[in-house]
């Protein structure tokens, strides 16, 4: 079925609410999908897993935007998968063709002010309440696709260029993490431009602690491997997902008329 840019919903395809398990969520799938990125890019051949992870997140994304309303497994699943497909992309970019990081970090910067410009220009607003149509979808996934490979970059850049480290990163990004919401808390005014803050750096903040727990002890982490670390955090996420969709459709029963 052909997919028209035109189409309207009745409500916004993404949470209604911007909750503290929103973005508990949203650390948990940055940090599955850099251990999951690690895994198949350093056991099989990086462009392969590339093309894998693009079709997976593909079909997935259709779904998203073919189902006619926000759907708490099928939204989380797409965020699960531009994780995994957003991390791939900057990891191919820097260890397949040699891109520093800082300059990759720069790279992914200019496409996401770029992808913000163009889409407040044509949709006169950024705001996540405000995806009610296939092509603000469109705009929103493209966003947070880029977001996730910045993120990436930014925490790599932290952690091998600057020397941080993955545990001191995570910390690093663990406090400015805090800085948006401190000042929406205290101001409660550009909502939009501090929420996208925030969801820019809970990628390498996910990112950095699920290196130092997978990362060899040599290179400065705990040493539970990728593929461990990976598959714990999928099931954190699987039994969170689930929790949170049988809350939010009690919620909705008990709104009905």
């Amino acid at each position: 079925m052909a997919l028209s840019l035109r189409r309207k919903f009745r409500t916004s395809k993404v949470p209604p609410t911007i909750t503290p398990s929103f973005w508990g969520l949203k650390i948990l799938t940055t940090a599955m999908g850099e251990a999951t990125s690690d895994y198949f890019v350093n056991r099989f051949d990086p462009r392969i897993a590339v093309v894998c992870a693009a079709v997976v997140f593909a079909v997935v994304l259709w779904w998203q935007l073919r189902w006619p309303a926000y759907q708490t497994v099928i939204y989380w699943f797409a965020v699960v998968m531009v994780s995994v497909f957003g991390t791939m992309c900057a990891d191919v970019v820097h260890v397949e063709f040699k891109v520093p990081y800082v300059v990759s970090a720069f790279g992914f910067a200019l496409v996401l002010v770029l992808v913000f410009w163009t889409w407040f220009r044509m949709e006169g607003t950024l705001s996540i309440h405000s995806i009610t149509s296939t092509r603000r979808e469109l705009f929103y996934w493209v966003t947070v696709t880029v977001a996730f490979a910045l993120g990436t970059a930014v925490g790599d850049f932290t952690a091998f260029v600057v020397k941080l480290g993955f545990f001191s990163s995570g910390l690093l990004f663990t406090g400015l993490i805090i800085l948006p919401a401190l000042a929406f808390w205290f101001t409660r005014r550009n909502a939009v431009l501090l929420f996208w803050i925030a969801y820019v750096l809970t990628r390498p903040l996910g990112a950095s602690y699920a290196d130092w727990m997978g990362k060899p002890k040599i290179a400065g982490g705990l040493g539970g491997g990728a593929g461990n670390v990976a598959l714990t955090l999928s099931g954190i996420i699987v039994v969170a997902v689930l929790a949170l969709a049988y809350t939010e459709a009690r919620q909705t029963r008990a709104f009905r008329p």
